[in-house]
């Protein structure tokens, strides 16, 4: 089964749900992103035919952040600090396969997940720090 909510897809293979983000050019956290996750967090937890979950990235990168388009907006719903407690309260374990990049909020979306494997040339880190920002979803308490 396969539940798509563009730029999220979640699909069902042999009691593993792999959630896949595909937002070019960087898979950021948008508002829809965001969206997506939340509903299929949701969707895995009410499905008992679900044992776990692989949260991965489509393209060259886990997750580079924010998205800079949103900046200056008022913030909508979820936020990522709710999507990542959802992933963390959920009573399956969720696998961030990071590849290329996670910064800032993608870093943070790694860290809520139970579990992480990451590519031997993939990137991590909290850039905002350097600018004297605390990370907003969590990242300096995980």
């Amino acid at each position: 089964m396969i539940i798509t909510s563009s730029p999220v897809s979640l699909r069902r293979d042999d009691g593993i749900a792999v959630i896949t983000i595909d937002n070019p050019p960087v898979n950021a956290l948008s508002q829809a992103v965001r969206q997506g996750l939340a509903e299929a967090i949701e969707s895995i937890a009410a499905d008992s035919t679900v044992h776990g979950a692989i949260l991965i990235c489509a393209g060259r990168t886990f997750v580079a952040g924010a998205d800079i388009r949103e900046f200056g907006k008022p913030p909508a719903p979820p936020m990522l600090r709710d999507v990542i407690a959802g992933i963390e309260r959920l009573n399956k374990p969720v696998v961030a396969a990071i590849h290329g990049t996670a910064l800032g909020g993608g870093f943070e979306l790694a860290l809520g997940c139970h579990y992480r494997v990451m590519d031997s040339h993939a990137f991590i880190g909290l850039p905002e720090v350097t600018l004297g920002i605390i990370p907003g979803a969590g990242g300096t308490q995980r």
